[in-house]
């Protein structure tokens, strides 16, 4: 019964990285920024879980920042 825990964090760790990567590539192709935006909220968490890491697996964290700086773009550019 211990496992189960183990299972469902696993399952939440990866369905917010799919999530993610799905929002990432529906934000590029409608270009909608607040798609990109969520895109980058989802990513959040599982990036952090790098964070801990040696070496290069560090880098990760740093990826939520694409997206949030494509959305950031895209707003902008959208309002001018």
């Amino acid at each position: 019964m211990e496992q189960v825990g183990f299972y469902w964090v696993s399952l939440i760790f990866w369905l917010l990285i799919g999530v993610a990567l799905l929002l990432f590539v529906w934000g590029l192709w409608k270009k909608s920024w607040i798609a990109l935006l969520t895109s980058g909220i989802a990513l959040l968490l599982p990036s952090l879980y790098f964070g801990g890491a040696e070496n290069w697996f560090r880098l990760l964290v740093l990826l939520p920042l694409i997206p949030f700086a494509l959305a950031y773009k895209h707003k902008k550019t959208k309002q001018v």
